[in-house]
């Protein structure tokens, strides 16, 4: 094989393997914040994490300029969406970080009921997928909000994008609420309710910005309604 094929498939499982070595540390940050290994509920959301890594890698594996342009994004970046990171990734790791110490070592928090794990775990499966299926559907599914004319940027109105405007930012809140519950942390709802009006402000900007800026878009906009709830918004 060519050398030149050889690169970017290398390229591609060595950010697979370092995202997968990040989430890992991520889960030990975690534990000590719970002050036990006996925290099963890491213990299950860092094997479903890691479980569905390893599926989206192998599947995306066919699609490495997409995993390149959400790891290390071309010009163009919005300065708003700068501020957003600047809150949104404090948030996520806010509803690990209280999880971990609700549940895990003080337990602010009541016991929860198994139904309500299953369903966490349920609403967690839906986020992953939802977020899978806008992937797989839209390759300009960037990491930041950028007009991406380099790479051909233009309106993608298959699959979930027929339903809502922004379905990655639909499964991106169910991903942080459902989180906290599979973590055992009602407290940790606070910052995940948080990261989903980070989210909720950054879909209208982008939306806004999409409009002005993406040839095709406003009329898309005018035949898919809404951003990210049917019949909502």
């Amino acid at each position: 094989m060519p050398a030149q094929e050889i690169k970017p498939a290398s390229r591609y499982w060595f950010i697979v393997v370092r995202g997968m070595l990040r989430f890992v540390a991520i889960l030990v940050a975690m534990f000590s914040l719970a002050g036990r290994l006996s925290y099963w509920q890491a213990w299950g959301y860092g094997a479903s994490g890691l479980l569905i890594g390893l599926v989206i890698a192998v599947r995306f594996a066919g699609k490495s300029d997409l995993i390149e342009e959400r790891v290390r994004p071309g010009p163009g970046m919005k300065w708003w969406d700068k501020v957003f990171f600047a809150l949104y990734i404090p948030s996520i790791l806010a509803i690990l970080a209280v999880a971990s110490l609700d549940a895990g070592r003080f337990r602010w928090s009541s016991p929860l009921p198994l139904p309500a794990y299953v369903a966490g775990y349920i609403v967690l499966a839906v986020a992953y997928s939802i977020v899978f299926w806008a992937m797989w559907t839209n390759r300009f599914f960037s990491s930041v909000v950028r007009i991406q004319t380099e790479r051909g940027h233009h309106v993608v109105q298959e699959g979930p994008y027929r339903l809502v405007r922004h379905p990655g930012y639909v499964g991106a809140i169910l991903f942080g609420l459902a989180t906290a519950v599979v973590l055992g942390s009602l407290w940790a709802l606070i910052p995940a309710g948080l990261m989903a009006m980070l989210v909720v402000v950054r879909t209208a900007l982008e939306d806004a910005t999409l409009k002005r800026e993406l040839p095709g878009y406003a009329a898309y906009a005018r035949k898919v309604k809404h951003r990210l709830v049917p019949g909502v918004w």
